[in-house]
Order: C-alpha cells, then sequence, then structure tokens
C-alpha cells in the first residue's frame, strides 16, 4: 500500500487530541526555545561563531508518544514513513544518496534526464547494492559516504540487505538509516495472485530495467520520501519523532503534530488509542509540554488486580509445588493430625519408608566416666614417653 493511500484512508479517523492545546504547546515551545537562545550562558562565555538564528532553525522538535504497553517486539531497523503537510527537508544545499536495485545504469539515465532540476541537483549519488558492496566494503569508506550524504533513500527490494552491507556505521544511530522508496511498478493480479514478471524469466538488459515504475511516481515517492517524518520502532513504551524545527511558525508545527499523532496511532501503535498514554512536544534540551493525557490508564477490567494479589497469569506460570510436611510448621488452631492407624495404605508401586533407629539415651554420669578413663590413660602414655626420652 501506497503512502498517499494510507493517509487518505486514516485521515477520516477519529483523534482525540486537541488543535487548540496542540497549537498553544506549540507557541510556548518556541517561545522558550528562542529566549532560552538568545539567553547568556551560564558560565559567562560567549561564543562568537554561533548565530543565534541558524541555532534556531536547526534546532529540532519531537513529538513524544507513550504507550501503555510495548510499541513493537524488537528493534525496527528499517523506518516506517509519515507524510507530513510540511516536510521536513525543504533546503537547497541539502544531499540525498539514492540506493537501488541492480542494474543503477536505468535510474541514473532518469535522474539525469527526466527527474525535475530542483530535485536532480539534491541527488549527489546512485549507486545499486552489487557498486555499494564493492566500493565501501572498508570502515573508513563507510564513514566517508555517511558524512558526504544528508539523507540515504534505499530501494524497498534491496533494504534489508543493507544492514550487512553498510555496517554500524548508518545502524548504531537512527540519524541517517537508509528510508525505504518504492521503486519498482506493482505486479498485476490475476484470481488475486501476484503475476510473475517476464524479467526474471528473461535476461535483462543492462540499459533497461522493465520493473521500474513510471519516473513521474519514482519523482513523486522520493520527494515524500525526503520531507517525510521518520518512525523507528523499539521495544519500549516511548516514541520520539521529529515534525519540524523551531524557526518554524507554531501553525505549521502544529500541524505537522496532528498529522502524526493520527497516522501514528492509526498504523503503528496496536489497539490503536486504547494503548495511547500521553502525548508531549519537546526540544532536545526542554521539558516536555503535555497536549493529550488519557483518562484511563486501564480500560480491561480483567487486567486490574486488588493490592496484594497477584495476576492470574503469574499464577498460572507457577508451576504447584508438593508441601514440605516435615519441616512445615504447625498453625496454631489447626486441627490435629489423623492417627496412624487412619492413613490411606500406601499406592502399589511405592515403598514404604523405612523406620527411623531409635537413638540411645543419653547418660551425664556414664559420659563423665568415659572421659575422665581416656584422661587418665593419655596421662600415662606422655608419663611413658618422657622416661623413655630421659634415658
Amino acid at each position: 500500500m501506497s503512502e498517499s493511500k494510507a493517509v487518505t484512508r486514516s485521515s477520516t479517523a477519529v483523534v482525540p487530541v486537541n488543535p487548540e492545546q496542540t497549537l498553544k504547546a506549540c507557541k510556548a515551545l518556541v517561545a522558550h526555545i528562542k529566549k532560552s537562545a538568545a539567553a547568556p550562558r551560564e558560565d559567562g562565555k560567549q561564543n562568537l561563531l554561533a548565530d543565534e538564528e541558524t541555532t534556531i532553525a536547526e534546532t529540532p522538535v519531537w513529538l513524544t508518544l507513550t504507550t501503555k504497553k510495548h510499541i513493537h517486539d524488537s528493534n525496527r531497523l528499517q523506518p516506517g514513513k509519515i507524510i507530513l503537510p510540511n516536510p521536513l527537508n525543504n533546503s537547497e544545499e541539502i544531499s540525498v544518496c539514492l540506493i537501488t536495485a541492480d542494474p543503477q545504469r536505468w535510474y541514473k539515465n532518469a535522474v539525469a534526464d527526466e527527474f525535475p532540476e530542483e530535485l536532480r541537483a539534491k541527488i549527489g549519488r546512485v549507486i545499486d547494492i552489487s557498486h555499494l558492496r564493492a566500493k565501501y566494503k572498508a570502515y573508513e569508506a563507510q564513514r566517508k559516504l555517511f558524512s558526504e550524504h544528508d539523507v540515504f533513500l534505499a530501494d524497498s527490494r534491496i533494504i534489508n540487505r543493507l544492514p550487512r552491507a553498510l555496517g554500524k556505521t548508518f545502524y548504531k544511530t537512527t540519524t541517517k538509516r537508509p528510508i525505504p522508496v518504492t521503486l519498482m511498478a506493482q505486479r498485476e493480479k490475476v484470481d488475486g495472485k501476484r503475476v510473475a514478471s517476464k524479467a526474471k524469466k528473461e535476461k535483462r538488459d543492462a540499459a533497461e530495467n522493465s520493473n521500474a515504475r513510471p519516473v513521474a511516481e519514482i519523482v513523486t515517492e522520493v520527494q515524500k520520501a525526503i520531507g517525510a517524518a521518520l518512525v523507528h520502532l523499539t521495544p519500549s513504551t516511548n516514541t520520539a519523532i521529529k515534525v519540524g524545527y523551531a524557526g518554524w511558525e507554531p501553525e505549521k508545527l502544529a500541524a505537522n503534530v496532528d498529522a502524526v499523532a493520527r497516522e501514528l496511532v492509526e498504523r503503528f501503535v496496536p489497539q490503536k488509542w486504547q494503548n495511547v498514554r500521553n502525548f508531549y512536544v519537546k526540544g532536545p534540551e526542554t521539558a516536555a509540554l503535555p497536549i493529550f493525557q488519557t483518562d484511563e490508564l486501564w480500560l480491561d477490567e480483567t487486567k486490574v488486580v486488588a493490592d496484594g494479589q497477584q495476576p492470574p497469569s503469574a499464577l498460572a506460570g507457577k508451576r504447584d509445588h508438593k508441601a514440605n510436611i516435615g519441616k512445615k510448621r504447625k498453625l496454631l488452631n489447626a486441627e490435629p493430625e489423623p492417627a496412624a492407624e487412619e492413613e490411606e495404605p500406601a499406592k502399589e508401586g511405592r515403598t514404604k519408608k523405612k523406620a527411623k533407629k531409635a537413638l540411645p539415651e543419653s547418660n551425664d554420669d556414664k559420659l563423665d566416666k568415659e572421659i575422665a578413663e581416656r584422661k587418665a590413660k593419655l596421662k600415662k602414655q606422655k608419663t611413658a614417653a618422657k622416661k623413655a626420652a630421659d634415658v
């Protein structure tokens, strides 16, 4: 499903986030960031190279979602995309690297000849997966590629092979992870099943790519991916998404926040709004301003237990252990145990326990006599040994 269809489908969903509260929070956040940028530093020093307007324009604004349960069960290396009414990357100086499936020649020609001039100036490199593995196998080469471009786009057909090809240089952080784009045309369906493309059966020409989408659709897909908000899912209850910059007008930020909140819950959050706990907007070093808080933490009564009790799921997982009657303390008001004659006969196949041996009765006088005799015997042995040594 394309991103445009997803936006159209979920745009009619009921969103409990109040737009007025969102706009109010965005205005307060932008004003605070501007005031903090103009205030002098606490240590009294001043950075002569810092430009106040540039600092504010590059300060990101984040939308933070807190859920009741984990949104995902593992780290997802492939980011999700949310199309914004106000794209994030509109700068003409931005550099984009497009990673495609083999062969790369068709895409290079399409970018050079048929892409709009504004978009063509942003795409600084087009490379396929084979050349990427050959040229950027060394760690130093990967770091150089990472620093040369601001945004990396990758064909959805080879997006899952990039972690091995690019390594930790790209995937240890979420700053420049490749963004998936759909460059292959959708195959036709017959009776609900997709028909295999002819390019797989026949040998393709290196100068052509019959699987590619029309160039106009590729241009639209690339433009949306460059300005989209990226969703990086992790096994936690907190998810942060960049929705704009502090240099923007609060109305533009509020529009992006509303769009991201709607799409994020409808497409990525299990149980949708029932699993949402809080929504906040914040800057890199500011407090989080709430724009939505749920009224009830748990709508399902089966998930709530009284104080001092354990949930049924925890009790079900415990094994039934037999009581240790020999070491168990007797209760104060417990009923007397039945006599030995009333006990049930032992089941067949079980051996009867052996009767314990009777312990000898203790006699202090007898014990004292044995100790005295032992001491006298040792004293005689010492005396005899001393005489033998003197001789």
